[in-house]
């Protein structure tokens, strides 16, 4: 079966196994397309956001969360503008554990 063919047949003159067919060819279409996608960024970076995501990334209380911030083993990872806090969290988990 070519599916050029399928493409242009309509679905109500198709056989079963025509349309699984030409089903079949679209799924995997989609999943190379993802695959190609996930591929291109591999570096996607993920964010905590405030002192209490710092708090959750760490397993730890705000409370400490705030310490190991104002201590400065994490500033290469903040991102702060006024109050609003963005931390890189690969980087912040690096910086943590070459700092112990």
């Amino acid at each position: 079966m070519k599916i050029e063919n399928l493409l242009e047949k309509p679905i109500w003159q198709m056989t079963g196994q025509e349309f699984l067919a030409l089903n079949e060819q679209c799924r995997s279409t989609v999943q190379d397309h993802q695959i190609v996608s996930i591929s291109e960024n591999p570096l996607s970076k993920k964010y905590v956001y405030g002192i209490r995501g710092i708090a959750n990334l760490l397993n730890c209380s705000i409370a400490k969360a705030n310490r190991i911030k104002k201590r400065g083993i994490i500033d290469d990872a903040i991102i702060q503008e006024g109050r609003s806090i963005m931390v890189d969290v690969e980087l912040a988990l690096s910086l943590i554990k070459n700092n112990m």
